[in-house]
């Protein structure tokens, strides 16, 4: 996280540099309706150049980070890097909840970056020190969060003196980001150093995290917020040991709190698309959470072993799994669901695809869809057959 986005820590060094840069952000979030020539221009004129740009960098990076912070973005210091890795409020404040709810009071946040995670930690009433690598990324950090931050490798911190640890590796490097553990920074083996050493510790991971990297004893969890997968975090043995049941994998749905677990009743049943089909939330599923989901449905079953389309006899309002009321089922093929459609004056069509290899955009230019109304199709194969299934998505 070397780029720190504009910011130069010198104005960070003194109370006075602060207070100056602050008004500057204002100044330049304050001319935001101009076009980016104009209120670069305007602030130049009114501000040191080298103070106009840090301004400007800053309240660009505010505005983008307003869809992960909320009102709080205003409040905040970011780096580009830094801003990409930060963990949304809800998030952050769901896996600090976990750490308070074992009793620890204390927490020792291993690669902090800009200090979100720090942030949710410090709501959740424990005393944080964060560790960074970067020196510019670690004055912000402590410009963000009233909270002592070491300007360190975390592999050169005292981490097993900690009461408890948290990690969130850096997974960019030169040429972008990464979805290889071994590219991680620091590296996916002191994570797992850190994670298996006894004490309490969890990590922060990308949510396609392979499940033949999780240690023995830990607990996987993928979380979800507003129907997109976001992470993957690991918990070690004593966080495990620390829940009412023992759980191997959890997801968690948010804003709504919903979760389920390999310790939940499963249902391995198979049958027929019915009224209803549900598609499991991507947390449900990358967790392998796909049958404790069909338990709670009234007559929950996949419709093939090897899909995650399940079907029911009822409704159910769960934020686990997206429901439809099924409208019609038919032998897959473009000319006779192209002629339903236009049957049903369907204009809007939303295709969703499981098990079969068919392009959603080039299929929705074959169907030709006109009309005032929607539908959903949701292609399958189940066995050695292919279905649409016609539906429409359950309200609430």
């Amino acid at each position: 996280m070397g780029d720190t986005g504009g910011v130069l820590p010198d104005f960070l060094s003194t109370a006075a540099g602060r207070g100056e840069l602050w008004r500057a952000i204002e100044l330049a979030e304050s001319l935001g309706e101009l076009d980016p020539i104009r209120r670069a221009a305007a602030l130049r004129r009114s501000l040191d150049p080298g103070l106009a740009t840090v301004a400007l960098a800053q309240a660009a990076l505010r505005a983008r980070a307003r869809a992960k912070f909320g009102a709080l973005a205003g409040s905040l210091l970011f780096t580009p890097d830094g801003l990409e890795q930060a963990t949304r409020v809800e998030i952050a404040d769901h896996r600090a909840a976990r750490y308070a709810g074992a009793g620890l009071s204390s927490v020792l946040d291993l690669c902090c970056g800009i200090g979100a995670d720090v942030l949710a930690f410090q709501r959740a009433g424990l005393a944080v020190t964060g560790v960074e690598r970067d020196p510019g990324t670690a004055a912000i950090a402590a410009a963000n969060a009233d909270a002592p931050i070491v300007t360190s490798n975390a592999e050169d911190a005292d981490w097993r003196a900690a009461e408890s640890v948290f990690l969130d590796p850096a997974r960019r490097t030169d040429r972008g980001r990464t979805f290889d553990p071994r590219a991680y920074s620091p590296s996916f083996d002191f994570v797992l150093d850190v994670l298996t050493s006894g004490g309490y510790a969890a990590a922060k991971l990308a949510p396609g995290l392979d499940h033949r990297l999780i240690p023995a004893g830990a607990e996987a969890e993928w979380v979800s917020f507003a129907g997109g997968v976001k992470e993957a975090v690991l918990w070690s043995a004593a966080f495990r040991a620390a829940t009412a049941r023992d759980v191997s994998y959890r997801a968690t749905v948010l804003p709504s709190g919903e979760h389920l677990t390999d310790a939940d009743p499963s249902s391995p049943a198979i049958g027929p698309v019915g009224a209803y089909l549900y598609e499991p939330d991507g947390a449900v599923i990358r967790a392998g959470l796909v049958q404790q989901v069909s338990a709670l449905l009234p007559g929950g079953r996949r419709i093939d072993e090897h899909l995650a389309y399940l079907s029911a006899d009822a409704p159910v309002s769960t934020a686990l799994a997206r429901g439809y009321r099924v409208l019609d089922v038919l032998p897959y093929s473009v000319k006779p669901l192209r002629a339903e459609l236009r049957r049903r004056q369907v204009g809007i069509v939303e295709i969703k695809k499981r098990g079969v290899d068919i392009d959603p955009a080039g299929l929705r230019r074959e169907l030709k869809p006109q009309g005032p109304n929607s539908i959903t199709v949701l292609l399958a194969r189940v066995g050695e057959s292919r279905l649409a299934v016609l539906a429409e998505p359950v309200q609430g």
